[in-house]
């Protein structure tokens, strides 16, 4: 925020809006940041002309010039960005709220709907605009081209899930029957050597069943083929910075295109991130310590970062390990977590995992290797 929307603001010069989004309907709350009652209006949900009437109306109701800047704000969620970007457009300063950081009540029951939540985040957006930045966590929108980018690494995960599903539904069936088999591959050709416990073939509604399954199970995989074909010749093609950051990566033992390109599209190719401690809270691999008195303990990492990042990282340290053990990641691990029980290995491979992000973070913005680590032939 300028300095020169704080003055406005604090003479009473702007329109605070507030949206609390449905799917059909929106709650609008509206305030000049003088401390008087706020407007609450309802729109319909999506409907852009009319949100644009009620900011004109709310103007008038508060004496504001048509020329008066609307600071406004809603919380991240199903909506997405597409309304963050509608709002600048129409020269609104916006900002989109992780709903997971607003403070609450810390009462047991509290009241709690779309209007009382419309006045909470009203209120809350004239202080943030004074000037309390620890009030909440706003997200960083990431503009169209980079939230583009991340359609095909979600996909491929969504569709993997999915044929993980349909494998587990297929032996699910033929175990209700007493049958197990070792690979599902030709699975319509095969059922017809299956016997049951009678010496009877599968027949009737489940044999129906388990072709139209594996029919399913065969296009999932037609699809992660031709996403895995489409990431292949834009990693060896494309010029974009993404794309070689991508490629910078996969130069490491331990990372493959799967870890190389989640990473860079979630997280490094538009984050502006400053040191590292920005960098864990981002993935979620922070610390969260707790202090009170003479009781001082760690609570754990806090979780609150990009989910699909904190998860691949956890899997690249487990491969990291395996791939490059002269590192010096690699023997920090095996000195202090090696020899302890399981529950110490889970915590220090999530304590190597948020410094091998940090590595990597390095390794991209400066051509750093991490320290004894290797390359790919």
């Amino acid at each position: 925020m300028s300095a020169t929307q704080r003055t406005d603001s604090s003479l009473g010069r702007t329109l605070f809006m507030a949206l609390e989004l449905g799917q059909k309907t929106w709650k609008l709350a509206f305030g000049d940041g003088l401390g008087g009652k706020p407007r609450l209006r309802t729109t319909p949900g999506g409907d852009i002309g009319h949100l644009v009437q009620e900011m004109a109306q709310a103007k008038k109701r508060f004496g504001l010039s048509d020329e008066a800047p609307v600071l406004s704000c809603y919380e991240a969620g199903r909506d997405g960005f597409w309304l963050h970007r509608c709002l600048l457009a129409q020269g609104v300063v916006n900002v989109v709220v992780d709903s997971s950081s607003i403070e609450v009540n810390r009462r047991r029951r509290r009241a709690k709907n779309d209007r009382l939540d419309a006045g909470r985040l009203l209120a809350m957006r004239i202080r943030h605009a004074a000037g309390e930045r620890t009030l909440w966590s706003v997200v960083n929108a990431p503009s169209v081209a980079d939230e583009d980018a991340r359609h095909l690494h979600r996909e491929l995960s969504t569709l993997k899930s999915d044929r993980t599903r349909h494998i587990n539904r297929i032996k699910g069936l033929l175990a209700t029957c007493g049958l197990s088999v070792s690979s599902i591959d030709r699975l319509p050709q095969r059922l017809g050597e299956l016997k049951l416990w009678d010496g009877s073939p599968v027949r009737g509604q489940l044999h129906q069943r388990l072709q139209r399954e594996h029919e399913r199970l065969e296009l999932v995989e037609q699809h992660i083929r031709q996403l895995e074909r489409q990431r292949a010749v834009l990693v060896r093609q494309g010029t974009a910075p993404a794309l070689a950051m991508v490629r910078k990566l996969q130069r490491l033992r331990a990372i493959g295109p799967n870890g190389a390109w989640l990473t860079v599209m979630e997280l490094f190719a538009w984050r502006q991130i400053r040191n590292r401690r920005q960098l864990g809270a981002l993935s979620g691999l922070a610390p969260t310590p707790f202090q009170s008195g003479d009781d001082d303990r760690e609570q754990g990492i806090s979780k609150a970062g990009n989910r699909r990042v904190r998860t691949m990282m956890v899997e690249l340290a487990w491969c990291w390990l395996r791939f490059q053990p002269a590192s010096e990641l690699s023997l920090w691990f095996m000195r202090r977590f090696a020899l302890g029980s399981r529950r110490m290995r889970r915590i220090g491979i999530v304590a190597l995992a948020r410094k091998l992000l940090v590595q990597l973070w390095r390794y991209l913005e400066t051509g750093t290797l991490p320290a004894g680590a290797m390359l790919k032939t």
